[in-house]
């Protein structure tokens, strides 16, 4: 007997879905029409599923209020951006790329910078602070922010990212001891860490709470994210806003045009030269990418 229901996807590997419904977790396959029709199932995504003799498949993904390719997750309603100033290094870069994304698709973005009790991470601070985004200041090692971090959570389902070895396992761990989730070390020589987490799995940390732990990157993989149109860019940087429209041309791209009011931001000390310079290095690859390339 063929039995239809719906439930989130909560872990995707190697081509497998494991689907939370009322009556537990069905492990399924995804129907082939989905890849012909462009619609990998994605973990976080609601979806229409068919169970025969415990075997589960993935029939349809319900609407999605959002999507994102790395991390490939569907639906949050919230990003958290892991971060540190010590093994390993976060370039503002691979911050503001990922926030970026996420404001493209109006997703709040937080940022925990962890391992505090190894380097207070100064400069970090205060430029996501003076950006306006929610910092939270961690160790996972100490338990320092890991009361402010599940404040921040409660009700929500998240997405954690960030750079490998930067501790979002080990963050997941704090929160909820009982995943027991393995972490690894970071390279003393390489100053980076290795990867630990190889697929993304949603995990519920509280009534209510879901976290999705997803595989970290190195700077090379942002060329896998997504892309934003380059008039959009702008857009995607809340810290600009009080100043976009107020150029001299209305089609200002704050690069090179005179009376640029963002630029004479940066230059006043306003905005962050590094949110900036992240902007700058996003509309040069924004400008490469067509409107059809995205469809």
């Amino acid at each position: 007997m063929t039995e239809k229901t719906i439930g989130r996807i909560v872990r995707s590997l190697s081509g497998f879905y494991d689907v939370q419904t009322a009556k537990g977790v069905i492990t399924c396959r995804g129907r082939g029409s989905l890849r012909k029709n462009n619609d990998t199932p994605l973990t976080g995504d609601m979806a229409e599923i068919t169970v025969e003799g415990g075997k589960g498949m993935v029939e349809r993904i319900l609407p999605r209020k959002n999507r994102f390719v790395r991390p490939a997750v569907a639906n949050i309603d919230a990003l958290v951006v892991f971060a540190a100033s010590v093994n390993p290094v976060t370039e503002p870069y691979l911050i503001d790329r990922v926030a970026a994304i996420a404001g493209d698709q109006e997703v709040q973005v937080i940022i925990c910078i962890n391992k505090c009790d190894m380097d207070p991470a100064t400069d970090l601070r205060r430029i996501y602070q003076n950006a306006g985004f929610p910092v939270i200041m961690a160790s996972a090692e100490t338990g320092e922010g890991v009361e402010q971090l599940r404040a921040l959570l409660t009700g929500k389902l998240t997405a954690f990212t960030g750079n490998t070895g930067v501790g979002k396992s080990s963050m997941l761990n704090r929160l909820c001891p009982q995943l027991k989730l393995p972490t690894g070390e970071v390279s003393q020589k390489l100053g980076r860490g290795r990867h630990t987490t190889r697929h993304v799995e949603l995990f519920c940390i509280a009534p209510d709470t879901y976290v999705a732990d997803t595989p970290g990157f190195a700077s090379f993989d942002t060329e896998q994210m997504d892309v934003i149109l380059k008039e959009n860019l702008q857009y995607a940087f809340g810290d600009f806003a009080p100043y976009i429209g107020n150029c001299q041309f209305h089609d200002c791209t704050h690069r090179l045009e005179p009376g640029c009011t963002v630029r004479q931001a940066v230059e006043d000390g306003n905005l962050e030269k590094t949110r900036y310079d992240s902007y700058l290095r996003l509309y040069e690859k924004s400008s490469q990418i067509k409107n059809w390339e995205l469809k």
